[in-house]
This record gives structure tokens, sequence and C-alpha cells, in this order.
């Protein structure tokens, strides 16, 4: 079916549904994306500010056949939160969606609209002794719509999952403009198909979170951080099998960096307090939380003690302080901010099994180093499989210079992952950006299925057009 734009008459029939307060500017804020790939458009913005009022929305679009574009923080990076061609959609905000509608600390559950901002979730988690572990590093712009739609993972996988394992329940607008009301604070609801984890990761192709029940956990009692210098990202394989051996379940996150990252700093974020006089080839950053009674620096030192015995260490630092876990928090979320000023060629986020990541990021230098002389920056969630694999022009360069060598590294970079078993969209999602690769990688019965669903529940084809699933 032909879709149409948001045109003047779409967007007087609008303005008899919503109040005034629903309409934004079309501002520049709601068309661009971090990584500047594409650059968007809209007939209009709209920002309801109940559930109501956006399958109203949902409805009108439906019945005009008008493509919506859901939009939570803006923070995504795969380009799902824009549309950069076709016809001018309703791109509709969820920003005024951020009331906080029920913590239960008994239960271990808080129940948020969409628009609740990341952070602002973790603080009111906090005033009640509970802990929100789900954290990416935008996570002050990031809204929880958005961390659910693409099932966003972050730090601290390792221990509590990505967004998929920390939500109970959701309320969402189907495509026709029916509210299901799936908002239960069960652990247990055996009651057919799992609606709830279909909605989750889908990028705003299948519905419209509007809010979400979400999962609390205990606030550990004693945590703990250090920085670990290992020989290679084999040792640091090592390392965090001892760790789990000696603190099971209290190691919260487990984060592998290379020197480039360290550099990166330096060249683009002069001003931020790096914890090593001579930077490493390679470390490791782990973070523990540990039940009363326990001391998590004890526990980290005879981690390091052990390891260092065993050859998979050669320095280590323990956070001595609150402000010492910041800073050496601060080095590790501040290397995507200076991923983005250095500005890479290619950036790949992917994950294989965690035993082959040796092997990976060892040939994976050597077919970069086959295509030209670049550099890599080669970071992320060790715990989990999850590389950040990024390829940078020498310094002195620009990545404009290798404009025409893009789209081969990328190839070679997810041949390789392939390869090697594993996913070409570890925690980002597939957005714009990654279309052609899941046709590619993606195993056809699975997209065969993915396409079914898609047809079933938006058989006008409105929502986010284009994002995951071809056009």
């Amino acid at each position: 079916m032909t879709l149409n734009s948001a045109d003047p008459a779409f967007v007087a029939n609008l303005r008899r549904l919503l109040p005034p307060a629903a309409f934004r500017d079309i501002s520049p804020a709601y068309l661009q994306e971090p990584r500047g790939r594409w650059q968007g458009q809209a007939g209009v913005v709209v920002a309801p500010d109940c559930t109501e009022d956006v399958a109203a929305v949902v409805r009108a679009a439906a019945k005009a056949c008008v493509p919506i574009i859901p939009y939570g923080g803006g923070t995504g990076l795969v380009g799902g939160q824009i549309s950069a061609n076709g016809p001018a959609p309703v791109v509709l905000s969820l920003e005024r969606m951020c009331a906080i509608r029920g913590v239960f600390p008994d239960e271990n559950v808080m129940v948020v609209e969409a628009g609740v901002i990341l952070a602002d979730i973790h603080d009111a988690a906090s005033k009640v002794d509970r802990l929100f572990p789900l954290s990416i590093a935008a996570k002050g712009s990031a809204r929880i719509g958005g961390n659910l739609a693409t099932n966003a993972g972050g730090v601290n996988v390792l221990r509590y999952g990505n967004a998929r394992d920390l939500c109970l329940g959701l309320e969402a607008v189907l495509p026709d403009g029916q509210i299901w009301h799936g908002l239960k604070r069960l652990r247990k609801d055996n009651t057919g198909y799992d609606l709830k984890n279909l909605l989750i990761g889908s990028e705003g192709t299948l519905g419209v979170i509007t809010a979400a029940a979400l999962k609390l956990h205990p606030i550990p009692a004693g945590e703990g951080t250090a920085l670990m210098t290992v020989k290679d990202p084999r040792a640091a394989l090592n390392l965090l099998a001892m760790a789990r051996d000696q603190l099971g379940e209290a190691i919260s996150a487990f984060e592998l960096m290379h020197r480039t990252g360290l550099e990166f700093l330096t060249e683009a974020l002069p001003d931020l307090r790096q914890p090593f006089e001579v930077a490493p080839e390679w470390f490791v950053l782990i973070d523990v939380g540990l039940a009363r009674g326990l001391n998590p620096s004890e526990a980290l030192e005879v981690l390091f003690a052990d390891a260092f015995e065993a050859g998979l260490v050669s320095d280590g630092t323990i956070a001595q302080s609150q402000a010492q876990r910041h800073a050496f928090w601060e080095v590790r979320e501040q290397i995507p901010e200076a991923n983005r000023r250095v500005g890479s060629v290619s950036s790949h986020d992917i994950s294989v099994p965690m035993s082959v990541i040796p092997e990976f990021i060892e040939r994976g230098g050597e077919i970069i180093a086959g295509l030209g002389d670049f550099r890599i920056n080669c970071f992320g969630h060790l715990g989990d499989g999850n590389l950040h694999y990024n390829v940078f022009p020498l310094a002195g360069h620009h990545r404009d210079d290798h404009r025409n060598q893009r789209d081969a590294i990328k190839r070679a970079v997810h041949d390789l992952v392939d390869e090697m078993g594993g996913s070409i969209s570890a925690e980002h999602g597939i957005g714009r950006l990654k279309v052609d690769d899941l046709e590619r990688y993606g195993d056809p019965t699975k997209l065969s299925m993915m396409r079914a669903i898609k047809a079933a529940l938006d058989p006008v084809g409105i929502m986010n057009p284009g994002v995951i699933l071809r056009e």
C-alpha cells in the first residue's frame, strides 16, 4: 500500500484531535542522529502526554496511510529514529510521557512511562534503596521506551541482563491504534504468546511502547572497581573465568579496553584525567557488588594476587573511594565520545562467542591491515561477548579520506563475524544502517517469519517503515 505524507490537511486533522501543547516545532533536534549519517524529515512533530492521545495519532495515521517515526531520546546509533526519504512522516515523540506511575520496592518493581529518561529512573530507584541496573553512556538523554524498543544492553549485562531481561510488562499502541494493556507486574504469566518480548527489540516497527513495568534490584551493600593490566585478550578471558570462580554473580561488569582508546581520549578529551602514567596495551575494568559483610576491596585484592601469580595481570589499581570509582568509569564511558570526535571510517557493534574473541581480534587486525593503514579501537563488554570494533584513519588524516573504503571494511569485519558464529548487531539494533547486512547474514527462515509478523500487525506499513525490514 502506498504511504502518504503528513500534509497540511492531515496536520489540520491532528490539531482537531490533540491539544495545542502536543505539537512541536520541526526543529533539527528531531531530524538528526548522533553519527550524522542521515538528515531526517517530518511533516509534523507531535508529543502526546497520554496513551490515549498516542492512540489517536496512530489511528489517524493508519486511516490516512501516513508513516510514523517513534522518537525517544534520539540517541540511537543505527538511524532508526529518523526518516531520510519517502513520504514526510509523523515524528511521534514520547518526551511528554515522562511520569513514574508507581514504585513498589517490596516487589522490586517500578512502572514508568516511555518518555522517562534513564538517569531519572536510576534516581527514582535509588530513593527507595533499589537499583535499576540498565546503564549506557547516553543515560542522561536516552528514554526508556527507546531503550526497550532497541533492547539496549550496556555495561551491566553480565550480571543483570539487557533491557529485555529487566522488563515485566508493557503498555503499547499497536499499528491500528488499539492499546495493548500488558502492563503487569508479574514474574510468572504463562498465558500464550510473549507479546512483550515481541515488541522489545522491534525498534518501533510493530507499535509504540508507552509504558513499562521494570525490574528493580537491591543495591549491593559493598561495591568495588578495579583496573587491571592484562597481556592480551586471552589473558583477559582467563581473568574473567577466575573472577567468576571467586566472586560468582557478584561481578557486575567486566570491560575490555585497548591502549588506542586512551590515546583517543588524550587526543579528543585532553582534560579527562587518565589512571595510567603509561598506557598499557590491554586492560580491563572490573566492577563488583557484594552482599553485606563482604569487603569488595579485599575480594579484588585477592583476585589480583591470584591473577598476578598466574601471569594473567601485570599491574592494577583498586578504587579507594566513590570518586575514584567514578573516575575509572569515566574513562570507559567517555571512549565513545572520543571515538565520535576522532571520526571513524567504519564502526561495528558485534558479538562473537566469548571463547573466540582473541582469535577474532587477531584475525580482524590482519584483515584491516590488508585493506590499508588504519587504527583500530577495539573495546567492549567482554563478559557477554559484545565488542565495539571501530576502524579509524591514522593521526593527521580524516575519515573522509577513506570514504570509498567504508563498505569494504564493514563487509570484511561482518564476514569474519558471520564466519565465527557471531552477530552483526549486538546491542545497537538494525535500524536503517544494517538492513542490507541483515538480509546478507540473516537466516532466511527468520527473515520470512519477521516479515509475516510485520504484515500481520502492520499491514499498512506505517510503523517506522524501512527500519529492520526493507520497505
